[in-house]
Protein backbone atom coordinates (compact mmCIF):
# COMPACT_ATOMS: atom_id res chain seq x y z
CA UNK A 1 0.00 0.00 0.00
CA UNK A 2 1.14 3.51 -0.80
CA UNK A 3 0.39 6.54 1.35
CA UNK A 4 -1.47 9.31 -0.47
CA UNK A 5 -1.83 13.02 0.19
CA UNK A 6 -4.56 14.94 -1.60
CA UNK A 7 -4.18 18.71 -1.24
CA UNK A 8 -6.55 21.38 -2.53
CA UNK A 9 -5.25 24.93 -2.71
CA UNK A 10 -7.25 28.04 -3.57
CA UNK A 11 -5.00 30.95 -4.54
CA UNK A 12 -5.92 34.45 -3.48
CA UNK A 13 -7.14 36.75 -6.21
CA UNK A 14 -4.10 38.17 -7.99
CA UNK A 15 -1.68 35.50 -6.73
CA UNK A 16 -2.49 32.66 -9.13
CA UNK A 17 0.67 32.93 -11.24
CA UNK A 18 2.90 33.08 -8.16
CA UNK A 19 1.18 30.02 -6.65
CA UNK A 20 1.50 28.14 -9.94
CA UNK A 21 5.25 28.83 -10.01
CA UNK A 22 5.65 27.60 -6.44
CA UNK A 23 3.69 24.44 -7.26
CA UNK A 24 6.04 23.73 -10.16
CA UNK A 25 9.08 24.14 -7.91
CA UNK A 26 7.71 22.02 -5.05
CA UNK A 27 6.77 19.33 -7.56
CA UNK A 28 10.29 19.25 -9.00
CA UNK A 29 11.82 18.93 -5.53
CA UNK A 30 9.26 16.42 -4.24
CA UNK A 31 9.70 14.05 -7.17
CA UNK A 32 13.37 13.73 -6.22
CA UNK A 33 12.59 12.48 -2.70
CA UNK A 34 13.54 8.79 -2.29
CA UNK A 35 10.10 7.82 -0.93
CA UNK A 36 8.06 9.63 -3.58
CA UNK A 37 6.15 7.47 -6.06
CA UNK A 38 4.07 10.16 -7.77
CA UNK A 39 3.55 13.90 -7.49
CA UNK A 40 1.01 15.46 -9.85
CA UNK A 41 -0.52 18.93 -9.80
CA UNK A 42 -3.86 19.79 -11.42
CA UNK A 43 -5.72 23.03 -12.08
CA UNK A 44 -9.49 23.38 -12.36
CA UNK A 45 -10.61 24.28 -15.89
CA UNK A 46 -13.55 26.18 -14.39
CA UNK A 47 -11.70 28.09 -11.66
CA UNK A 48 -8.06 28.94 -12.38
CA UNK A 49 -7.51 29.80 -8.70
CA UNK A 50 -8.19 26.18 -7.67
CA UNK A 51 -5.38 23.60 -7.62
CA UNK A 52 -5.40 19.93 -6.64
CA UNK A 53 -2.12 18.20 -5.78
CA UNK A 54 -2.02 14.39 -5.70
CA UNK A 55 0.99 12.77 -4.04
CA UNK A 56 1.94 9.12 -3.47
CA UNK A 57 4.68 7.94 -1.13
CA UNK A 58 6.00 4.46 -0.38
CA UNK A 59 4.65 4.73 3.16
CA UNK A 60 3.50 7.20 5.79
CA UNK A 61 7.05 7.73 7.03
CA UNK A 62 8.11 8.92 3.56
CA UNK A 63 5.15 11.33 3.47
CA UNK A 64 6.12 12.62 6.90
CA UNK A 65 9.71 13.12 5.74
CA UNK A 66 8.34 15.13 2.81
CA UNK A 67 6.45 17.40 5.21
CA UNK A 68 9.61 17.91 7.26
CA UNK A 69 11.88 18.64 4.29
CA UNK A 70 13.61 21.98 3.83
CA UNK A 71 11.99 22.54 0.42
CA UNK A 72 8.50 21.87 1.87
CA UNK A 73 9.08 24.33 4.70
CA UNK A 74 10.47 27.00 2.40
CA UNK A 75 8.21 26.62 -0.64
CA UNK A 76 4.92 25.55 0.91
CA UNK A 77 4.85 26.97 4.42
CA UNK A 78 6.82 30.16 3.86
CA UNK A 79 6.06 31.06 0.23
CA UNK A 80 2.76 29.46 -0.81
CA UNK A 81 0.57 29.46 2.30
CA UNK A 82 0.54 33.28 2.62
CA UNK A 83 -0.76 33.45 -0.98
CA UNK A 84 -3.63 31.02 -0.41
CA UNK A 85 -7.23 31.73 0.41
CA UNK A 86 -7.60 28.13 1.60
CA UNK A 87 -5.63 24.90 1.91
CA UNK A 88 -7.15 21.50 2.60
CA UNK A 89 -5.46 18.12 2.92
CA UNK A 90 -6.74 14.56 3.12
CA UNK A 91 -4.79 11.34 3.60
CA UNK A 92 -5.39 7.93 2.08
CA UNK A 93 -3.81 4.54 1.57
CA UNK A 94 -4.03 2.69 -1.72
CA UNK A 95 -5.46 -0.81 -1.81
CA UNK A 96 -5.72 -3.43 -4.53
CA UNK A 97 -8.85 -3.46 -6.70
CA UNK A 98 -11.54 -6.01 -5.93
CA UNK A 99 -12.15 -9.17 -7.96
Amino acid sequence: MAFVISAVWRAREGDVERVEGIIERIGDASRLEPGNLLWQAHRSPDNTRLFWIYEQYVDEAAAQAHGESEHFRRLVLEEAVPLLESRERAYFETFPPGP
